[in-house]
């Protein structure tokens, strides 16, 4: 085939952006594309190159599949950058002695890392975080490290400080010019709720710190500060910022900006009408820009008028949402804005290092941006919001705080404009996913993105694509089921009506009658909670579809140790029992710790120990506490007035009656509990899935509340009712929960997707309008009549405790490979 006909593209750079460029360029047709890259890999996924720490390889982040460049024609010449463009002659000159020919040039060379020019920057140990040959220098250098440092406390430095971590590094620092992390990004008091996150992970922040020289013989020993102080380091990874690389361009006589980058105009040309330039070398509007998504849409706008449009770009939106260390933070709009051009509304929650900030236009009409930290799932719909311009409801506070009683006006995914931008990274809109849905019956994820590619980049916008496609079938009608998996065609709800009418007790029936396959690592777990809840047996007969934690009837934990958690009813505890917990913690060398739910858990234990460790609770008359399974946890309570003057009830008699009533109870997902003797609220009842709050006439009944990552006050269901009322309401309630409930939904987000919400769950429980009340009394009762320990009928049952082995083949020898560290007078896992 003869490609001389076809214009010639060369593009220089084999970056996000290069490779965007080439896939639009080839899709649209007509031109011949020649590839030149510096490294000696195809492009990858650089958003999620800290990944490469987690398992991933560099094929996993590499974005062509095997073959593609091949299949596509496209000339690709890896690890052989341009030196040289001859703009008269329009040719470019590699560094292995090819000289091409081209009619249009594409600069996407990207930006390198800034490294200050410190005295001993060249010595060993000192990296930068840009590549994936850089992290495996990281990565090689590590194990002689017992101390490391990030200098810069942005997004990248961030990014790199977790890289050390996962690195096992025990001392990680991050070193910080400014006064706060990510000042670009967050406001200062999101920042400081960041950095406490952050320190109890183990990082130790360095801020208002400037480094002066990188000290050491051959090896980096320290860093020198301004402040006359030192750091003892044994290496370090500078992530200070970026700088666009324009050099080539310098040299070819392009026109650059003061402080670095191509210039181009709004179509993305560079001075020479041939040239382009996009990404990050790019200086457009005065402005670098940092992130992928910029990137993408510059490569379109190139490729828009190379095949004869005029489209232009005209700046780009730089909201974004990471996930830095484990912590959610992100910022849109305008997330500096300041009285008086706009009004402020802050929720912080400091114990859970939730920081939410959002700033509304001075009449209250209109979203202008805000700052998200801890908690960013409300993110998608707000940056929707604000782009779209659309009208704030009369409580716009609901936006961060949720609706406390009820839908959100006018924020759901459907009110949003059909030319909303759902997915930046490719460019898709609601009008585009919602055609998707009704046209080409795109109804999955996996679909979605076959189809429009909406959540092909950085995935940030999947949770709002899911929503736009369950709303869009709601909209038009259909039923959405939200089926298990691919091995069976039913919702959990269907399911467990399906195992309950044909008592069914296994899951090789229930695949046999109603699934197709082997199953699957999703419909497993589900379909063993359903049996669990249906007929209340021993989770552990049904061991090999449970996950790891039912599977030995404890959490596994860090290092690969297991916890060992006995039921505290009502967090009532005998001196006695109080004992036997001390001396198994210090025959088993185990970590002791109080929870917030008022029970002991015990921490460390090797997997072969654990029926010989629950044989001694078991014996103390102590039972399992079904921390590892998604049942019953604990319901809390206060001392009631029992002990205190202002107890109302004993609430913690009827807290440990309620607990001993539900305790090993399986439901779509964790279940806690509380009672609070009088509304001082000691309990914190209102924070739980069910919470009872003791009054002069008896006692207020609360449901559906969550803490966690997402906290939802409970709502009021019942006023004044004795015990036995609230008993069967409690009935009533968790069954209606346990048959209905989607898989791993807490009853907070199972009420807020309910139609009616609580005015209709008030109707189902109290009015019995669903005529079920007696049926789900009776099943409950049927439930707690059939309980048993879990943990005793293992430690009485010999082959049962068989199961309880690291090595099958040698089931006396402990694993080797668990170590452990002195943590004041205890012992916690070693760092990984």
């Amino acid at each position: 085939m003869k490609y001389t006909a076809k214009p010639v593209v060369v593009v220089v750079g084999n970056g996000m952006v290069g490779h965007r460029f080439c896939t639009r360029l080839k899709a649209a047709g007509g031109f011949r594309i020649i590839l030149f890259g510096e490294e000696p890999r195809p492009a990858y996924d650089r958003v999620h190159l800290s990944e490469y720490f987690n398992g991933k390889s560099a094929a996993d982040l590499s974005l062509p599949m095997t073959g593609w460049f091949e299949d596509e024609e496209i000339a690709l010449h890896l690890g052989d950058p341009i030196r040289e463009i001859d703009r008269e002659r329009q040719l470019v000159h590699s560094s292995k002695g090819l000289s091409i020919r081209y009619d249009y040039l594409i600069l996407a060379t990207g930006s390198s890392a800034f490294v200050p020019d410190l005295p001993g920057v060249e010595k060993e140990g000192v990296f930068v975080y840009r590549t994936i040959e850089d992290l495996e220098k990281i990565k090689a250098y590590a194990p002689r490290a017992m101390s490391g440092a990030v200098m810069g406390g942005g997004l990248l430095g961030l990014e790199a400080a977790k890289a050390l971590l996962d690195l096992g590094i025990p001392q990680t620092h991050v070193i910080e010019f400014a006064s706060r992390l990510m000042p670009r990004q967050i406001d200062s008091a999101g920042s400081h709720t960041l950095e406490s996150s952050l320190k109890q992970l183990g990082l130790q922040l360095h801020l208002n710190k400037s480094t002066l020289a990188i000290e050491g013989r051959d090896r980096i020993e320290s860093l020198q500060f301004a402040d006359d102080s030192r750091l003892a380091v044994d290496m370090l990874v500078i992530s200070a910022g970026i700088r666009p690389r324009d050099e080539l361009a310098r040299l070819a006589g392009l026109t650059v900006g003061t402080r670095g980058g191509i210039l181009v105009n709004e179509r993305l040309q560079t001075s020479d009408r041939h040239i382009y330039a996009i990404g990050e070398c790019a200086l457009v509007h005065g402005n670098i820009y940092g992130l992928v998504a910029p990137g993408y849409e510059m490569a379109d706008v190139v490729v828009n008028n190379l095949t004869g449009g005029n489209k232009t770009f005209p700046g780009f939106d730089m909201s974004t949402k990471l996930k830095l260390i484990g912590q959610d933070v992100a910022s849109f709009g305008e997330p500096f804005a300041a009285e008086p051009d706009c009004r402020t509304i802050v929720f912080e929650d400091r114990h859970k290092g939730v920081y939410k900030r959002i700033n509304i236009s001075p009449d209250g009409k209109y979203l202008l941006g805000g700052v998200l930290v801890g908690d960013a799932s409300a993110y998608n719909i707000l940056l929707q919001t604000v782009n779209n311009r659309l009208v704030l409801p009369p409580n716009p506070e609901d936006l961060i705080l949720g609706s406390r009683g009820g839908a959100v006006e006018g924020a759901g995914v459907m009110s949003l404009p059909d030319e909303a931008l759902i997915c930046s990274c490719e460019s898709v809109t609601k009008a585009a996913i919602c055609s998707a849905v009704m046209e080409k019956e795109a109804t999955t994820i996996d679909a979605m993105k076959k189809c429009t590619r909406a959540g092909t980049g950085c995935g940030g916008c999947i949770p709002l694509v899911k929503d736009l496609i369950s709303s869009t079938l709601s909209a038009n009608g259909q039923y959405v089921r939200n089926v298990v998996c691919e091995h069976f065609n039913h919702s959990r709800q269907e399911l467990f009506d399906l195992v309950k009418l044909h008592n069914v007790r296994t899951y090789d029936e229930a695949l046999t009658q109603w699934g197709k396959g082997d199953g699957c690592e999703v419909c497993k777990p589900v379909l063993a909670s359903i049996l669990a809840s249906c007929w209340n047996e021993t989770i552990v007969r049904q061991a090999t579809i449970q996950d790891s934690n039912d599977r030995y009837l404890a959490n596994i934990q860090k290092g690969g140790s297991y916890s060992v958690v006995p039921r505290i009813p009502g967090g009532e505890i005998t001196p006695e029992k109080l004992i036997v917990l001390g001396k198994v913690a210090k025959k088993y060398n185990l970590y002791t710790k109080i929870t917030g739910g008022q029970r002991i858990d015990l921490f460390g234990a090797h997997v072969g120990d654990l029926p010989a460790i629950w044989e001694e609770l078991i014996e103390a008359g102590f039972e399992s506490g079904h921390a590892y399974g998604k049942a019953l946890r604990t319901v809390k309570s206060c001392v009631g007035s029992t002990w205190c003057r202002f107890g109302l009830h004993d609430s913690v008699s009827f807290a440990i009656g309620i607990e001993e009533r539900y305790r090993g109870i399986r439901a779509p997902h964790k279940l806690k509990g509380g009672v609070s003797g009088c509304i001082r609220e000691c309990a914190e009842a209102q924070s739980k899935d069910f919470g009872i709050i003791a009054t002069e006439k008896g006692w207020n009944l609360y449901v559906c509340g969550n803490g966690g990552s997402k906290p939802q006050h409970a709502q009021l269901l019942a006023v004044d009712i004795d015990k036995e009322t609230c008993i069967k309401y409690l009935d009533r309630f968790l069954m209606f929960y346990i048959r209905t409930a989607d898989p791993l939904s807490r009853t907070a987000t199972w009420l807020n997707k309910m139609d009616g919400g609580m005015s209709y769950l008030k109707n189902v429980v109290i009015n019995d309008s669903l005529g079920m009340a007696a049926q789900w009394e009776q099943e409950m009762q049927a439930l707690v009549d059939s309980y048993t320990c879990e943990w005793k009928e293992v430690v009485n049952n010999p082959e049962l405790r068989k199961r309880f082995v690291h090595f099958v083949n040698a089931p006396r020898k402990k694993d080797p490979g668990l170590e452990f560290a002195e943590l004041r007078g205890q012992v916690k896992a070693q760092e990984w």
